[in-house]
C-alpha cells in the first residue's frame, strides 16, 4: 500500500509539474538538452536570449522564395555598404561622399576587394554610404546581397531599418563583415540577423589559427581544416545560436590570448569567427574576420586568399548562386 500511494503521489506531482509547465510556455530540458547547453567552455552563454521572433535557423524553410529575383534575366549584383556612424577602420578608408558607386582610392582597400571578386566571378558590385540608398525595399531588391563592411552604430535611419527588414523577408541575402557586428547595437532585429550573437569585445590584433569547421559549405569547400591568420578575434555577447558554425578560431594559438579589452575571457575551445543561417525569409553569412588592410589588399599576408576565397563562398552562397549554408 505505501508503494502504491507514493506511486500515486509521484504521478499527481508530475501533472502539476507539467501542467504549470505548460502555463508558463517554457519546456524541461531533456539530458540532451542540458548536454547541449552546458557544451561551451565559458558556461551558459547560450541562457536567457530573446528569440527574435522570426522563423531562423538552418531549416530552409525559413527561407521565402517569393520570386523577387531573376538571375537569369539580370544576373547577380550585391551592394556594399559601409556607412559608419563611430569608429571607421582603415580597411574601408575616408568617408565616402554621397550617392551611388562615389569614386574609390587605393585607400578603400575593402571595397575594391568585392569589386574584384565581382569582376573575377561574373557578378556586379555597388559601393554606397548614404543611407538614402537603403531607403525602400525597390531599392534593396536589385540586388541578390547587401553586405554590411564594418559599419558602425546607428549606421541606418528609420526608412532604412524598415526596407533591409522587408527586403530580407522578401529573400534577400545578407552578408556581414567584420565591424557588421558593431552596428545597430540597440536594434533586436538585426541582432538575430547576426545570428542572435553581438561584439562585446576583442583583445589586440594578432596571429592564431582558424579551424576550418564545415568543408560542405560554399564558403569553405576549399579551405584548408587549419590556416593561420590575424585578427582581433571578437568575443561575443550573446553567442550565436542556431546558425552553422563554419569556422572557429584556436584560442590556444593566441600569443596574446583572448581576453578582451573589456574583460571578456574569450570562449575557450567554441571561439567561432563564422556562421551562416535563414532568418526571417532571407539568407545571413556572417563572418567576424578582416581587421587587417593586407587581408583586402595585394600585400602578402599569411592567409589572406583563404580569408578572400571564404568571403567570396559566402557572398555566392548569400546570393543564392550556390547551395546555402551546408
Amino acid at each position: 500500500m505505501p508503494l502504491r500511494r507514493n506511486t500515486l503521489i509521484s504521478a499527481v506531482l508530475g501533472a502539476a509539474l507539467t501542467a504549470a509547465v505548460m502555463l508558463l510556455g517554457t519546456s524541461i530540458p531533456s539530458a540532451a538538452d542540458k548536454a547541449t547547453s552546458t557544451s561551451s567552455d565559458r558556461g551558459a552563454e547560450n541562457l536567457g536570449r530573446p528569440n527574435y521572433g522570426v522563423c531562423r535557423g538552418l531549416d530552409s524553410g525559413c527561407y521565402h522564395d517569393w520570386g523577387n529575383f531573376d538571375p537569369a534575366a539580370d544576373g547577380y549584383r550585391v551592394l556594399v555598404y559601409s556607412r559608419t556612424a563611430g569608429p571607421r577602420h582603415a580597411h574601408i578608408g575616408p568617408v565616402l561622399p554621397p550617392g551611388l558607386n562615389p569614386p574609390l582610392t587605393p585607400a578603400h582597400a575593402a571595397q575594391n576587394a568585392i569589386v574584384k571578386l565581382g569582376t573575377e566571378h561574373n557578378f556586379a558590385v555597388d559601393w554606397t554610404e548614404d543611407v538614402t540608398q537603403l531607403s525602400s525595399p525597390s531599392r534593396l531588391f536589385r540586388y541578390n546581397a547587401v553586405i554590411f563592411m564594418s559599419t558602425t552604430r546607428d549606421a541606418l535611419d528609420d526608412p532604412a531599418q524598415t526596407a533591409l527588414r522587408q527586403y530580407i523577408r522578401g529573400g534577400g541575402g545578407f552578408v556581414g563583415i567584420h565591424n557588421a557586428f558593431g552596428t545597430e547595437y540597440n536594434w533586436e532585429w538585426y541582432e538575430g540577423l547576426l545570428g542572435g550573437a553581438n561584439y562585446y569585445d576583442h583583445g589586440r590584433n594578432q596571429p592564431g589559427t582558424v579551424t576550418t569547421t564545415s568543408r560542405r559549405d560554399a564558403s569553405t569547400a576549399g579551405l584548408p581544416t587549419r590556416w593561420d591568420f590575424a585578427d582581433e578575434w571578437y568575443n561575443l555577447v550573446p553567442f550565436p545560436s542556431e546558425v552553422r558554425i563554419l569556422a572557429k578560431v584556436d584560442e590556444s594559438t593566441l600569443p596574446e590570448g583572448a581576453t578582451g579589452g573589456s574583460g571578456h575571457p574569450g570562449h575557450g575551445r567554441n571561439h567561432p569567427v563564422s556562421w551562416c543561417q535563414y532568418y526571417d525569409g532571407g539568407r545571413s553569412w556572417v563572418t567576424t574576420m578582416g581587421h587587417a588592410v593586407e587581408a583586402w589588399t595585394d600585400t602578402p599576408m599569411t592567409g589572406d586568399q583563404y580569408f578572400l576565397d571564404h568571403v567570396l563562398g559566402g557572398i555566392e552562397s548569400a546570393m543564392g548562386r550556390t547551395s546555402f549554408c551546408r
